[in-house]
């Protein structure tokens, strides 16, 4: 890549204050014309100082969905849905100890084109993912500070050395979170318009995007889900309303849930470490193997991009972060699964058939696990959900209802923990006799 020509133009006096606000803007335009040389569209900077423009996620997602087609919902479309949702809330009543969360959709959402589901989940999608952004662009500061004042050098007489640069790190970093900011946004914003022209509601990702939480689907999509499968529609759309009620109700009833799953994100974020040395070497590595980094080829830029170069290297705190994360996605799929299929009983003669639709779907398409692994390099294992269903169901069979539910008042079960129900319960049991405990 040709140097991008930061520096300002030479002055015999030395004296002369410099533009720095125009020295900004020609890096701008640099970086854009550089990228573009590469064949990469970039995102342009944010004018605020978000750390994920909520515009440029919006806007990005709106393009990609309109491009591909979201049909206006009509009052069939609202009348078919809430006659769902009303026979799916009744037999949740005895499938689940949540009761129907007071909080009820308003009117028009509780049907939603494409377009409007991104609209409704945007502000949960923006909490759930800025930490990464905001962990980045810490990472970048941190990584400009070593390459300003050396690393473990401390930044005493900072001005001095800055004073001397074309341009000082302050304003490089700011531009530079600008940038990246900007381009995690457009990602998130592909990211979610790919993911609205897929979602069954706006629970069907198992992450808390509304608050307060209410069922709501997309009917476009069902129909779009069930099309290939010779099972009644009606019968789709039970299907559909009882697993987006059940984790409506999930999330309505256990607010900590909703700070568990973020705390995650946020711990991962505040991992990132950007580390030099390491993405120089898997650089040289690209450039040096067969069919690596071609400067002739912009296309080869965008490969290595997608295959890990520049990526920040995963701490143990990150992947502890990771599997936390996933347990709990895994915990909420396997709990709706066993909740839908104790609510429907024999009353969905398909039920199995939809189940294994669903299964089959979630193990090659899933929309979390896509997207998490767009974002995090996440790969929420199907295996997982199939084991945590099962624990649900036996913790059910063990106990009752109301004590499966209760579960996630708790400390919630490991990953090991699934493979072993009657041992969780047990580890929960307080003995009669606390003397061997003083």
């Amino acid at each position: 890549m040709a140097d991008f020509g930061f520096t300002p133009g030479n002055s015999d006096d030395s004296n002369e204050p410099v533009d720095f606000e125009a020295m900004m803007a020609k890096m701008q335009q640099q970086i854009q014309e550089q990228f573009s040389k590469l064949g990469i569209n970039g995102p342009g900077f944010s004018a605020s100082n978000e750390p994920l423009p909520k515009t440029i996620v919006r806007d990005t997602a709106k393009k990609f969905v309109t491009a591909n087609g979201s049909a206006p919902v009509g009052a069939n479309d609202v009348a078919e849905i809430e006659q769902a949702f009303s026979i799916a809330q009744t037999w949740l009543n005895d499938a689940t100890y949540f009761p129907q969360s007071e909080q009820s959709a308003q009117s028009g959402q509780i049907a939603l084109a494409r377009t409007d589901w991104i609209d409704t989940t945007l502000a949960g999608w923006q909490s759930s993912v800025e930490p990464l952004a905001t962990g980045l662009s810490v990472a970048i500061g941190e990584l400009l500070n070593q390459a300003s004042f050396g690393e473990g050098e401390s930044p005493e007489g900072a001005d001095d050395q800055q004073s001397g640069m074309a341009i000082p790190v302050g304003m490089i970093s700011a531009l530079l979170n600008s940038f990246i900011g900007s381009l995690i946004a457009t990602q998130l914003g592909q990211a979610i318009g790919g993911l609205a022209g897929k979602v069954t509601g706006a629970h069907d990702v198992s992450l808390p995007l509304l608050d307060p939480a209410y069922p709501t689907l997309v009917p476009q999509n069902i129909r779009e889900w069930g099309a290939d499968l010779d099972i009644p529609m009606d019968e789709i759309r039970i299907f559909h309303a009882l697993r987006e009620a059940a984790v409506a109700r999930l999330f309505s009833h256990n607010p900590w849930l909703v700070s568990y799953i973020r705390t995650a994100i946020t711990d991962y974020g505040k991992g990132i470490n950007i580390d030099l040395d390491a993405i120089q070497e898997q650089a040289q590595r690209a450039f040096d193997s067969e069919g690596g980094f071609d400067p002739a080829n912009p296309e080869s830029f965008s490969i290595a991009l997608n295959n890990g170069i520049f990526t920040p290297q995963e701490s143990p705190a990150q992947r502890a972060a990771l599997t936390k994360l996933e347990t709990a996605l895994a915990l909420i799929d396997g709990w709706s699964e066993e909740v839908v299929a104790l609510a429907a009983g024999d009353r969905l003669p398909n039920l199995p058939a939809l189940q294994e639709t669903l299964r089959r779907r979630r193990a090659t398409s899933a929309p979390a696990q896509q997207l998490f692994s767009s974002l995090l390099g996440l790969q929420v294992s199907p295996k997982l959900a199939r084991e945590a269903t099962v624990f649900w169901a036996k913790v059910r069979e063990l106990k009752d209802v109301q004590a499966r539910d209760q579960i996630w008042s708790g400390i919630l079960p490991t990953a090991d923990d699934l493979l072993t129900p009657e041992s969780y319960l047990k580890s929960l049991e307080v003995p009669d006799d606390l003397s061997g405990l003083i």
